[in-house]
């Protein structure tokens, strides 16, 4: 692993401005002409050269992205306004958003520039942890080389296990992937995905992924209940195996639109091949909260001697690397009598029992809020909590 500090200072010392992920981008962007005027520039063949080719030889030869879009990608002839124009039109195809996108031509190529050494932050927050992996797992399917090409090109190990989780670490985003294909690849997607052929293909395959969490997220009580019926009358089409997988996801990404820490990288270090906590939310550098979801089809949640022995593995756990266990989360469609007084009568952990259509109350409470107030010390109360209450209060 390189820090991205040293990445940036190698990229200065060769001269490139941008990482050749993001120069892939503005490639993607350009027409078949205008990558043949870049490579006649420099006197590098453009007969019978596919556009693939084109954009690799532009590539690998290290040629100043400065110099592409002040320049080279222009015919001879052009003056001053139809570049600038030309800038403007990439800038609204790269997606980039910005107040100002300046009126000479060195300040658009500086936008340009600024903007995309920037994004990556900005360009997580595009989808959700659910959301990216859905969409990963989605091209996958239409695409099967996506692995194999996702290594070469970032330069992993063939024996390395990619995931989105893994992705994160490594600072690859998902416009980042959706860049690995082609445009005609991209559309292919789009099109077998039964998606609007308006607009970029790129973007309408990101909303089509974040539309499909919001779906998930509005029907969360549903999900919770593994109702297939009634989540396919909201148009949400799962499988009975993956309903389990789903909910913890969507548990996680309602969680952290309430701003808590959903902690990955802990939970992957305490998890094993037996013991496997669903969510781990850090509440500081020291303290932890462990929640498990929990979906149940017929009649309340009653599980209560197994949940326990699970949770109290996954406190253990934490414990040993040094962790305090503030407290256990469980989150199930409802609970029987029985396991809310066992919950409440357990002296080894300390236990809180929200209900999934609770969470959806406070979640929709803390986003109607122009400035919510929401501390993970309300999961804290122990026992049946009172959504209500909670949401009331934010």
């Amino acid at each position: 692993m390189i820090a991205n500090e040293v990445v940036e200072i190698l990229n200065a010392i060769q001269g490139k401005e941008l990482a050749d992920k993001h120069t892939v981008r503005i490639l993607r962007n350009l027409s078949d002409a205008e990558l043949s005027n870049i490579l006649k520039h420099y006197g590098k063949k453009i007969r019978s050269v596919s556009r693939a080719e084109k954009i690799h030889n532009i590539l690998i030869s290290r040629i100043s992205i400065r110099n592409i879009l002040y320049r080279d990608i222009y015919n001879s002839d052009i003056n001053l306004n139809p570049k600038k124009e030309r800038l403007k039109i990439l800038i609204a195809d790269l997606g980039i958003n910005v107040d100002k996108i300046g009126a000479t031509l060195d300040e658009r190529i500086a936008v340009i520039i600024d903007v995309l050494n920037n994004s990556a932050d900005d360009e997580f927050n595009i989808l959700s942890s659910a959301g990216f992996k859905e969409m990963y797992s989605t091209l996958q399917q239409h695409f099967p080389e996506l692995n194999t090409l996702l290594k070469m090109e970032f330069e992993l190990e063939n024996t390395e296990d990619v995931d989105t989780d893994r992705l994160r670490v490594l600072n690859i985003t998902p416009i980042d992937i959706l860049y690995l294909l082609s445009n005609d690849e991209v559309k292919m997607i789009r099109d077998k995905m039964s998606l609007s052929k308006r607009g970029n293909a790129r973007e309408v395959l990101l909303e089509a992924f974040s539309n499909a969490n919001d779906k998930l997220i509005e029907n969360y009580a549903i999900l919770a209940k593994r109702d297939l019926a009634g989540l396919k009358l909201a148009g949400i089409e799962i499988s009975e195996a993956d309903i389990g997988v789903k909910f913890e996801e969507i548990t996680k990404e309602i969680l952290e639109s309430l701003l808590l820490v959903v902690d990955e990288d802990l939970r992957k270090s305490i998890n094993t091949a037996k013991d496997k906590a669903d969510i781990i939310i850090s509440l500081s550098d020291d303290d932890v909260i462990i929640g498990e979801a929990k979906t149940c089809k017929n009649g309340d949640f009653a599980k209560y001697s197994t949940t326990s022995r699970q949770v109290k593995a996954y406190v253990n756990r934490c414990e040993n690397q040094g962790k305090r266990v503030a407290q256990v989360l469980i989150i199930a469609p409802s609970f029987s009598n029985d396991f809310v007084e066992s919950a409440e009568m357990d002296t080894e952990v300390n236990i809180s029992l929200l209900e999934a259509v609770g969470l959806k109350l406070i979640y929709d409470a803390f986003k109607a809020r122009r400035n919510p107030k929401f501390s993970a010390k309300l999961l804290t109360k122990g026992g049946l909590l009172k959504a209500e209450l909670i949401a009331k209060n934010i």
